[in-house]
């Protein structure tokens, strides 16, 4: 149970129109006064311009007391973005910017240190004349990061661009002596300025000795406590959320004040409350939004149907997850004289929620739903994203659609935008849709040839679009999913691998077609909107990219050509460390974000590109689908007012950086969960044996990733194989007189130990009879490291059968499922004899997830 102390339950402040200060502006901006940010600006602007009251300003600029609200909102937005200064007697003007000084949000590692993303739309960090795109981060070490915590709003000063040359060999460098440059040899500044928390809210466990209490904060990053500036109902070992009231230097002792009570750390829930807490996540939605939402009918009007085209006789049907409770999209595609008619029919979230109204005001804060582990945190009340806006079956549903028309090759002809109904038919999850794809009838046997004609026609539709895409220069970067089955008391029982197959690449494509045929059309009409950029990455880190590709064997060619990059994941395809050179590229391309301007998608190979499928759980696309609406065949008799450009900028950082903020506490969530798992693991008696490719040979012992669950971790010398091993750097590997262990190499090991407050796991090489059972376990494995356990985490990684040598993963050692319990005992290292072979395998057919590109 969450205790609450304190009244600010959810403290945020957005930074946009109509949030806080600016209450009364409008975020579409198409408002009375529009303009008038301009018009201050000019005036400030303007030789011999002095600093004058409020009062003053509007009196100049001639405005009439209702515009005087505006006016506040409007100094008060620029206040905030540092362009301008209230001083004193509250005498407003420009303020004096400093040449290297940039505004953006701050996102903490591991090493205590950061990466600084600068906002592309603040004014003060566009008049340094400074390429934004190209400076797309900035690294500030440990020592001078201040009193920032990850995801809060800085200023920083730039010490310098970059430019140094990476070190060759030596410390830093890979076994190899290849090049590898190093954080600080780019940009690098200090923090200077919290200009917002993201939450101001840290998570630690509240301690009681005597009559002084403190929390001990889960953060590492910050100082071992905090001191208490009130009285708290916590009992000592609890998990509380602290709001910070003081803190000058990061070597000071903060004081706060307990404003939530989480739990004890053992309790069901408290470890992902905690997470939601250190990332300032929304989990309650205000009783004005709440009241807006219920007051929608469930029932659509008669006339509201009479007015749309009108699709409930077509055969049109949804395939998602199998856990999924609100269905965004739904399809209707039939073969036509030359080539497929294909509609993407999506929920029409704008009839139901209105600018400025109280629900847009709460789904721009959000930004998005967040996906944790255990539970959904939806951008719009579940009686409206699970209720009258999700697309269930055999229930009328209005939606926007996009009607487009294919010729044979895969290319896009005409393509007309419109409001509808529909009656959806049926409701596949991707497990029922695979079985008609690969069989031709459904899951039970039975016979159904409406549906089987539709998706096999689908697919076919689907298959062609997807050929066209990648010899348009798409990448493949499809990569499977773990994920961690819990029971109901929240404790992880196991993991699911969920494999991307053709069900997935069915709706994707469609969904991909759809986002590039509304982004076209809204572009060509010069209409304000977002779009989902994907900028061209930094060669130099392409060239970093590369030199990792030939330590594991590859000659990657020119990587500034799209097709020598996706001729190297080819090449990689079903190989053990395919999973590394992926990764490795998803970490040299540039992060996808949102902009007003339509610069293009790298990844996707697509020139106009927008998110338009998905507005019950992106706002984005909430915007677009306003702007789309004088685009439509039969547009409402009133239109929503859409955001000017100005605004855009302001909504599509705010919404980048929310989406950041997501998907850092979702990939906290699962990380968590999994690690919880496999400490179990290491604590059994029947350990799951894992294949595990070695990704980096190092002098302390071998770095490899558990392919059947993607988790990264280390094979200490002491948990090799018995043996006289010695490292031979030159050539990248251990040898002994019994083989070697090399870099790609994929060995069976168990998990030894896990230390879930640094993330990290250590394996250990196995011996495995004829079933692929571990041996000797109980005299053999190593004991545990002191300290290893515990619940505290950094917020925001010669033997009878011989390891596997080939491309893949080999047999499925885990069937994914909780292990026993062990006893206690003694543990020393076994291993098993290492035997290697070359060659390369040829890659299967591309696969591309579902996902939020």
């Amino acid at each position: 149970m969450m205790i609450l102390e304190g009244q600010d339950l959810f403290p945020w402040d957005c930074g946009l129109r109509g949030c806080g200060e600016a209450e009364e502006a409008t975020v579409s901006g198409m408002a009375e006064g529009e303009g008038l940010r301009e018009r201050v600006l000019e005036m400030m602007k303007a030789p011999g311009y002095q600093s004058r009251t409020r009062s003053e300003i509007a009196k100049d600029l001639g405005l009439r007391t209702k515009e005087k609200g505006r006016l506040r909102s409007v100094l008060a937005e620029l206040e905030k973005e540092g362009v301008v200064d209230a001083g004193k007697k509250a005498r407003v003007g420009l303020k004096t910017e400093d040449p290297d000084v940039l505004v953006g949000n701050l996102r903490f590692h591991q090493r205590e240190s950061a990466w600084f993303y600068p906002e592309l739309g603040h004014a003060g960090n566009l008049a340094m004349g400074i390429d934004l795109k190209e400076l797309d981060r900035v690294y500030v070490s440990s020592r001078k990061v201040g009193v920032a915590l990850d995801g809060d709003r800085v200023a920083i000063r730039l010490d310098k661009l970059g430019g140094a040359k990476p070190k060759k060999g030596g410390k830093g460098s890979r076994g190899g002596g290849n090049d590898r440059k190093r954080p600080e040899d780019g940009p690098t500044g200090r923090v200077v300025e919290i200009v917002e928390r993201r939450s101001g809210v840290v998570v630690g466990t509240f301690m009681k000795k005597g009559k002084f209490s403190y929390v001990v904060p889960d953060d590492e990053s910050m100082p071992p406590t905090i001191e208490l500036s009130a009285e708290t109902t916590a009992n000592a070992g609890q998990k509380v959320a602290v709001e910070l009231v003081d803190w000058e230097r990061r070597e000071s002792t903060p004081r706060g004040k307990v404003v939530r009570i989480l739990g004890y750390p053992d309790e069901a829930g408290v470890d992902i409350l905690a997470i939601i807490e250190a990332h300032g996540l929304r989990t309650e939605f205000p009783e004005d939004v709440i009241a807006e939402a219920q007051a929608v009918p469930d029932k659509i009007p008669a006339d509201e149907i009479a007015r749309r085209d009108d699709w409930r006789e077509e055969f049109v049907f949804t395939i998602d997850p199998v856990s999924a409770k609100d269905f965004d999209d739904a399809i209707a595609v039939k073969r036509v004289k030359d080539g497929w008619k294909l509609a993407v029919h999506i929920a029409d979230v704008s009839h139901y929620v209105k600018p400025d109204s109280p629900l847009d005001k709460e789904a721009v804060k959000r930004g998005n739903s967040t996906y944790l582990v255990d539970r959904v945190l939806p951008m719009l009340p579940p009686s409206l994203s699970n209720g009258i806006c999700s697309l269930r079956p055999n229930e009328e549903r209005l939606t926007c659609a996009a009607v487009m028309e294919f010729d044979k090759s895969g290319k896009m002809g005409k393509a007309t935008f419109l409001k509808a109904v529909i009656d959806s038919k049926f409701r596949l999850t991707y497990e029922e849709a695979q079985v008609f794809i690969e069989t031709g009838r459904g899951p039970d046997g039975k016979r159904n040839p409406e549906l089987e004609e539709a998706i096999e026609v689908a697919w076919e539709l689907a298959s062609v679009l997807r050929k066209r895409r990648f010899s348009n220069g798409a990448l493949d970067l499809e990569m499977a999913d773990v994920r961690v089955v819990l029971g109901e008391d929240g404790k992880p029982t196991g993991y699911k691998r969920e494999e991307y197959n053709e069900s997935h690449q069915l709706i994707e494509e469609c969904m991909l077609v759809a986002n590039e045929a509304v982004a076209r059309a809204i572009k060509n009409a010069q209409r304000p909107g977002i779009y989902r950029i994907h900028e061209d990455p930094d060669f130099d880190k392409l060239n970093e990219y590369a030199e990792m590709a030939k330590s594991h064997g590859y000659e990657p060619g020119d990587l500034s050509n799209r097709k020598h990059i996706q001729k190297l994941l080819d090449a990689a395809k079903g190989r053990p460390e395919e999973h590394a050179i992926k990764l490795g590229l998803l970490k040299s391309l540039k992060r996808a974000a949102y902009s007003p301007e339509p610069v293009g998608h790298y990844g996707l190979a697509k020139t106009d590109y927008t998110h338009f499928t998905s507005p019950i759980r992106r706002y984005a696309d909430l915007i677009v689908h306003r702007g789309l609406e004088p685009l439509l065949v039969n547009p409402p008799e009133k239109m929503d007012r859409v955001p000017n450009k100005a605004h855009c900028v302001e909504i599509a950082d705010h919404i980048s950086t929310t989406e950041r903020k997501s998907a850092s506490a979702e990939n906290e969530t699962k990380r968590l969960k999994l690690l919880q798992w496999l400490k179990a693991c290491s604590e059994s008696d029947d350990p799951p044996v894992f294949h595990a490719v070695v990704t980096e040979v190092r002098s302390m012992g071998l770095m490899v990733e558990a392919t059947e669950v993607m988790q990264r971790g280390i094979v200490k010398r002491e948990s090799f194989p018995p043996g006289d091993w010695r490292l031979e750097a030159h050539r990248g590997r251990f040898s002994s007189r019994n083989g070697s262990l090399s870099q790609n190499d994929i060995l069976p090991v168990i998990v030894a130990d896990v230390n879930i407050e640094r993330q990290f796991v250590d394996y250990q090489i196995v011996e495995v009879d004829d079933d692929g059972k571990p041996l000797n376990l109980k005299q053999n494995r190593p004991a545990p490291r002191r300290g290893s356990g515990g619940s505290r985490k950094k917020s925001g990684g010669g033997g009878r059968k011989p390891a596997i040598r080939s491309g893949g993963s080999g047999r499925k050692a885990s069937d994914g499922k909780m292990p026993a319990k062990k006893s206690s005992g003694a543990r020393k290292s076994t291993g098993a004899k290492k035997t290697t072979d070359g060659g390369r395998r040829k890659s299967p057919s591309k696969k591309r997830p579902r996902g939020n590109r």
